[in-house]
């Protein structure tokens, strides 16, 4: 059973989310990043959170934090409460989950890794205890030939004998060979979309590891949203904080989601330690991407390799310095509560 959206949460997607039920007919402009984070100050001053625009002193709230945006764009946004109980509906008839940060069950790992850059709200569909687990990521691009999706599969397989969660973008090619072979042998695996997971719950091959709780489906962006490029290159941070380590099977040089995430969690996150696959044919923009700090892949040949390899390469990163943390499209800085401090 689906548990219910706070208060915040509420709030959050009423000024923040284009609630997409069908046709997208939204007459007042959504807050930008920009806005957003100039309301949560304000909030902050006046030591209120999201949920108290929307109580019973919403109105004497927004004519205190609406100077910047205007009281009637808000009060327009707030009052979307019949288009969000529709939207509601229709993301709980497909079990589709929603969870904002200042929610107690907003995932540990994006939470502690990004701070207050993580995502504002998380769509999701399956276990969310699975995006607890750490795991091993495995990206790559979306055009490769035979041979490079049945090693990506593999390494799916060899991921669930090590009982490592399988975390990947749920992308054509190697992402989807990764999630196909880890599924394929009894593991988990967390999909972390940019795009359309309204449809990739519904899709045949996801409904089976969906209901045995083997497989979550998570998006920062509406689960009817379609594809977006920049969308597309944001969500690969995420599935680097929700991954003990990362192997980039195959990137195109210089161009690309998976080359720019890669080069991203190289040079300026370092969430978590990446390895690159080497070899002749491993390609240009492999061996690029070793070159800027990649650790060539050891080729494991069971799990207890795997495991292995991932358990040194966390401990060699573990002493270097915290790097400066991104910011998303929508960010979400809870007040503190009257009496409490709201979590981070």
């Amino acid at each position: 059973m689906i548990a219910p959206l706070t208060a915040n949460t509420q709030a959050i997607l009423l000024l923040t989310a284009p609630l997409i039920t069908g046709r997208n007919d939204l007459s007042t402009e959504l807050l930008t990043f920009g806005e957003y984070t100039k309301l949560t100050r304000l909030l902050r001053e006046h030591q209120r959170e999201p949920a108290d625009l929307i109580g019973s002193e919403a109105c004497e709230i927004i004519s205190e934090v609406a100077a910047v945006f205007g009281p009637p764009r808000l009060k327009a946004l707030l009052g979307r409460g019949f288009q969000l109980s529709q939207a509601v509906d229709h993301w709980n008839n497909r079990a589709i989950w929603v969870v904002s940060r200042a929610d107690a069950t907003y995932p540990r790992w994006l939470k502690t890794r990004l701070k207050e850059d993580a995502p504002p709200l998380l769509y999701g569909c399956g276990d969310a205890a699975l995006l607890e687990m750490g795991g091993l990521a495995v990206v790559g691009s979306r055009q490769v030939d035979d041979e490079l999706l049945t090693y990506a599969e593999g390494i799916g397989r060899m991921a669930a004998a090590a009982n490592l969660t399988l975390v990947s973008g749920g992308a054509k090619g190697i992402d989807r060979a990764a999630m196909h072979g880890a599924l394929l042998a009894g593991g988990n695996v967390v999909g972390v979309m940019a795009d359309s997971l309204e449809r990739a719950v519904l899709a045949r091959d996801n409904r089976e590891a969906l209901m045995d709780g083997r497989l979550v489906l998570v998006s920062p962006y509406d689960p009817g949203a379609g594809f977006n490029v920049g969308h597309a290159m944001q969500r690969n941070k995420l599935i680097y904080a929700l991954a003990e380590a990362a192997l980039v099977v195959t990137a195109d040089f210089q161009k690309g989601g998976t080359w720019e995430g890669a080069i991203e969690q190289l040079e300026r996150l370092r969430l978590a330690p990446v390895f690159v696959r080497t070899g002749e044919k491993s390609g240009k923009g492999n061996r690029a991407l070793i070159l800027r700090g990649g650790l060539p892949w050891p080729e494991p040949q069971d799990g207890d390799e795997l495991s292995s390899a991932i358990k040194n390469a966390v401990i060699s990163v573990t002493s270097e310095p915290k790097q400066e943390m991104f910011s998303f499209t929508l960010r979400e800085d809870p007040a503190p509560a009257k009496k409490q401090k709201l979590p981070q």
